[in-house]
């Protein structure tokens, strides 16, 4: 399956589950760094009070949502940056949120990116990924997947099977919006330790996969 029928033909919160295992990787310097997908956040464009697009907003920042299905949209928050996929048909604005990943590939140089932060701290979270990525710009932002350094590799042969794939609110969306604040659309292996926020007394010593 190649990108566009994934990112076209499936909805974003069906995308945002079957990306769990996945295997994410960037490649830089020509050394691949990245891991397994283990926490993602799905965003319902214009209807979706806690999305960028919320109400059809449209900018230059978040344009990267209105691509088509595959389009990188990196945003920035403070001197932080976050990784997500376009979901859905040109201009219908929804997207992934990749929040955490558990790191396989290129540890040495993303323990290093991450300033020799390592083990759990390493990509337990939207920014911290980025970082171990030795990401601190919008450069890739607006660019295809298949454009890019990045790679979502699709081969169900590729990916870790989760035992369980559990849902939640996500993070860090205002509770006045208390109907979307309250909506399960973070998905992540139940127990694996670099879910961003997972308690230490959750933690599984299979990390969750089969």
């Amino acid at each position: 399956m190649n990108y566009t029928t994934y990112f076209t033909n499936q909805s974003t919160e069906t995308i945002s589950a079957d990306l769990i295992g996945r295997p994410l990787t960037y490649r830089s310097n020509n050394q691949v760094l990245g891991g397994y997908i283990v926490e993602t956040e799905a965003y319902l464009g214009v209807k979706d009070r806690a999305a960028h697009s919320y109400g059809g907003h449209r900018s230059p920042a978040n344009e990267g949502l209105y691509g088509p299905g595959g389009t990188i949209y990196i945003y920035a928050q403070r001197q932080y940056f976050f990784f997500d996929v376009a979901t859905r048909q040109k201009d219908e604005p929804q997207g992934v949120l990749i929040r955490a990943i558990e790191p396989a590939w290129g540890l040495e140089q993303m323990i290093a990116n991450r300033s020799g932060k390592s083990g759990i701290a390493l990509t337990s979270g939207p920014a911290k990924m980025m970082q171990a990525f030795g990401i601190h710009d919008k450069k890739w932002d607006l660019h295809f997947l298949s454009d890019s350094p990045f790679t979502i590799d699709l081969n169900d042969r590729h990916r870790k099977n989760a035992q369980k794939i559990a849902t939640s609110p996500r993070i860090g969306v205002n509770q006045s919006e208390r109907e979307w604040a309250n909506k399960k659309l973070r998905f992540y292996v139940a127990g694996n330790p670099y879910v961003s926020r997972m308690k230490k007394r959750d933690y599984r010593s299979d990390h969750g996969w089969k």
